[in-house]
């Protein structure tokens, strides 16, 4: 599963294209800080490992750019949850259970 990470600045989303269809994460953007806010497979890819792999570049695209990250789609913590080391980019404060 290789798909390229897209940063629509324009609709305030990074995106998959996977097959012409699109999953995303839509945001909010700081100066300094990254709102993750909700999370969006389409129906038919759902339980592919889309969703993950879609939060994991986007979480590597948030530290390459040294944003502070505030994630609060819970499908967002739930995977920072699980790969505990992306915690680092978690606002000081926010607690992922």
């Amino acid at each position: 599963m290789n798909y390229t990470l897209v940063n629509n600045e324009a609709a305030k989303q990074y995106e998959f294209d996977v097959d012409g269809k699109i999953a995303k994460i839509e945001y909010i953007r700081t100066t300094d800080k990254i709102f993750l806010t909700h999370t969006e497979v389409p129906v038919g890819l759902e339980g592919k490992g889309i969703g993950s792999a879609l939060v994991k570049a986007v979480l590597e695209d948030v530290k390459k750019k040294d944003l502070i990250l505030v994630p609060l789609c819970p499908f967002v913590a739930a995977y920072i949850k699980r790969h505990p080391e992306w915690k680092t980019l978690v606002l000081k404060g926010v607690k992922i259970d």
